[in-house]
């Protein structure tokens, strides 16, 4: 049974999730399927919201933005038929409503998304929706939206009469409208009707046509609008500002003032993959809880393009901070596995992503090994070093290719002291910086880098359950007279690992003879990385892990096959590898909605809920704390029978919706993994007279380094 939680809404019920358009983040704006979306993929009380216009006979549909020409094919329909019009005082050029019947637009005018980032193989493919058409859908609330009444109303077309006509046959709960005038004269014309009447406000620096006032002068008397109002809707900054750097500032008295004087406070804006403050980390439910699960108040309700998210937030994730995270296991949860810590949040590898990767939950924190020219063990996730510090400004004379490595040159550690690795900053950068998504900027130098001794002695006073410790490059690193293996060995056992009881110790490597090499530590787990994607795996392959691991870290394409940003299907590895008694982990996890496909609906937790229901054993992200905060709430048991949950998503669900002939070619399937892909040639010895051996590998060391696949 779902538990009784106590809101800070005016009326102690839980916040409305309100569907603008349907579930427009997904389908074009006000689609019929984008309603039926929104109803079957949100709390059962959901409301429909219906940006409301009329057709020139007077027929009543819904679609946002008077010119229709910005979310329509209108244009092409009807090349000759635009106008120009004074809207607000401002001329205004498009296709209008008002100058077509509604069989013209029934018939012959087509959606398309209006976001870029959002699915445009829809466009073209829904038709125009009529009010009629929401209403028989039997959505338990409706809410109407008149966004320019009085412009109507100089177009001969009275929507005030059109609403008081239609509200009992409709059962119309909400109507807004940033209109005074408009709200007034409605409120005389339904009298005393159930129907909720709610003041929009704009910017605030724009003005309210009747009153000529700005919409800030009319905040600071709230008073005023109790005449005719019940509730307001504001845009979410009105709520919480954010500063000219995208960092939350403190709540305004907003929800509080009107609150005391009886009005309801709804929030709109809201949208998953639009950018909106860094302090959310990416995690769409975190600015949800911010409105609605703060200690002081609580929005009577939300309008949004992702109607589940908001579902989730208030459903699944509210009232959840503080409680104990499960422990992991097979009945319970997977592991949650950091990748170079916290570095959705920190730079990664810092003292400050670990130190946010423990506070946020994670179970395991791991440490990509590199290895310095006088063998010094210390974490990053490259040893090209231009990535993720500031090697390429400070040491770019160092710089040169090495093709053992990778293509292309860089600043490798193991041509620079570890004095001067030391000396560098950390810098970070997201995978989506150049798409304008940026990661914690006021933190992109912060913290220090950690040799490897210092992340073991950091681990052994933490209370995680345990580190990954990913070693790479071992051959090449033997030519140059570096040994990685004896210098992560040799760190472990001075940190008293090898006799550690409490933490459980991961040895990861995409060598096999690297594993093979860990056989002497019988209480660590060694886990074979492979960083590409397969669709299956041969059973003389997995046979052949099982001989020298305990784990294999697949990426999320040898879980997930897609076409496009669309899933297709879920391949068998995870089954074939649990045959093998080999554990799996699963990543690399980011919360971007670039990192999406389209059928996680822009939210990581859909993500995350995904791979938990496959029986993944653990999951590596750069976002420990979005994944602790799904693994805390009730919606993470999938044996509980809960009214409200969030589904893992389902592949070829989105793609079935359309024309297969409008999708990209299908792309050639992952190579299966074969034999020849596990075995490596024994490790060479390391050369006599380099720059340094195990040996030389002072007590400083790195560890733990759950890369788990990319992408």
């Amino acid at each position: 049974m779902d538990p009784v939680q106590k809101w800070q809404t005016l009326s102690g019920a839980p916040p409305l999730v309100i569907a603008r358009g349907g579930f427009s983040g997904l389908f074009p704006d006000s689609s019929q399927f984008g309603y039926k979306f929104a109803l079957s993929n949100s709390l059962p009380h959901v409301v429909l919201f219906c940006d409301l216009q009329l057709s020139s006979d007077n027929f009543g549909f819904c679609k946002t933005g008077l010119a229709l020409d910005n979310s329509t094919l209108i244009a092409e329909a009807f090349p000759k038929n635009d106008k120009t019009y004074k809207v607000n005082g401002e001329d205004l050029h498009g296709w209008f409503s008002v100058d077509f019947t509604s069989k013209q637009l029934m018939d012959n005018v087509t959606l398309i998304q209006t976001v870029l980032s959002r699915p445009s193989i829809f466009d073209g493919t829904m038709r125009m929706t009529l009010v009629d058409d929401v209403v028989g859908l039997r959505p338990h609330r409706l809410w109407i939206n008149v966004q320019y009444g009085q412009f109507f109303l100089d177009h001969k077309l009275n929507i005030e009469e059109y609403i008081s006509s239609k509200e009992k046959e409709f059962g119309i709960n909400y109507v807004s409208s940033p209109e005074v005038g408009f709200l007034k004269s409605l409120c005389g014309k339904i009298g005393k009707s159930n129907v909720k009447l709610v003041f929009r406000f704009l910017d605030q620096q724009l003005i309210e046509p009747y009153t000529k006032q700005p919409y800030g002068a009319i905040l600071k008397d709230l008073k005023s609008l109790k005449d005719f109002a019940s509730g307001i809707l504001v845009p979410k900054a009105y709520i919480w500002p954010v500063n000219k750097d995208q960092y939350l500032q403190p709540a305004t008295n907003l929800v509080k003032d009107a609150h005391a004087i009886g009005l309801e406070v709804y929030a709109f804006k809201f949208a998953n993959d639009i950018i909106s403050s860094y302090n959310y980390s990416y995690d769409p439910s975190a600015e949800y809880l911010q409105f609605i699960d703060n200690p002081d108040f609580s929005v009577d309700g939300v309008l949004t393009d992702f109607p589940s998210t908001a579902s989730v937030s208030i459903a699944c994730i509210a009232h959840t901070k503080g409680k104990p995270l499960p422990p992991p296991g097979n009945d319970t949860r997977p592991l949650i596995i950091t990748h170079n810590g916290a570095s959705g949040i920190f730079p990664a590898c810092t003292d400050l992503a670990y130190q946010q990767a423990v506070e946020d939950g994670a179970d395991i924190i791991d440490c990509s090994v590199q290895m310095s020219k006088d063998a010094v063990p210390f974490c990053m996730d490259s040893p090209d070093l231009t990535k993720g510090t500031t090697a390429a400004t400070v040491f770019m004379t160092k710089a040169s290719t090495v093709n053992e490595i990778q293509s292309g040159s860089g600043v490798f550690s193991f041509d620079l002291s570890s004095s001067e690795i030391q000396s560098l900053k950390p810098d970070l950068v997201g995978p989506y910086t150049q798409q304008g998504l940026k990661r914690n900027p006021s933190a992109k130098s912060s913290g220090k880098l950690m040799m490897l001794a210092d992340f073991l002695a950091f681990s052994k006073s933490s209370n995680v359950s345990g580190i990954l410790v990913d070693v790479r490059n071992a051959p090449y690193l033997a030519t140059r007279g570096i040994g990685i293996v004896d210098a992560v060995s040799s760190a472990l056992v001075n940190a008293s690992y090898d006799k550690e009881t409490r933490q459980k110790v991961l040895i990861a490597s995409d060598e096999s003879s690297v594993l093979g090499a860990f056989k002497k530590f019988p209480a660590f787990k060694r886990v074979l990385q492979i960083g590409h994607a397969i669709s299956d795996a041969s059973k003389p392959s997995v046979e052949e892990v099982a001989k020298f691991a305990d784990a294999v870290s697949i990426t999320r394409g040898s879980v997930v096959q897609a076409q496009g940003s669309f899933l297709t299907w879920f391949t068998h590895v995870i089954d074939k590898m649990h045959a093998a008694n080999l554990s799996v982990y699963v990543g690399l996890l980011k919360n971007e909605f670039m990192n999406l496909g389209f059928d996680f609906l822009a939210d990581p937790m859909v993500e995350i809920a995904t791979y938990s229901s496959l029986m993944a054993d653990g999951i590596v992200t750069e976002f420990p704390a979005t994944a602790a905060e799904y693994f805390r709430s009730p919606c993470s048991d999938f044996s509980k029978n809960l009214s409200y949950t969030i589904m893992p998503a389902k592949p070829g669900f989105l793609l079935n919706l359309t024309d297969s002939s409008l999708l990209p070619p299908a792309q050639e399937p992952a190579p299966v993994l074969e034999l020849a892909d596990i075995v490596d040639p024994p490790l060479p010895p390391v050369t006599v007279g380099g720059y340094g051996t195990a040996s030389s590998s002072n007590d400083s060391s790195t560890t733990s380094g759950a890369t788990a696949a990319g992408t």
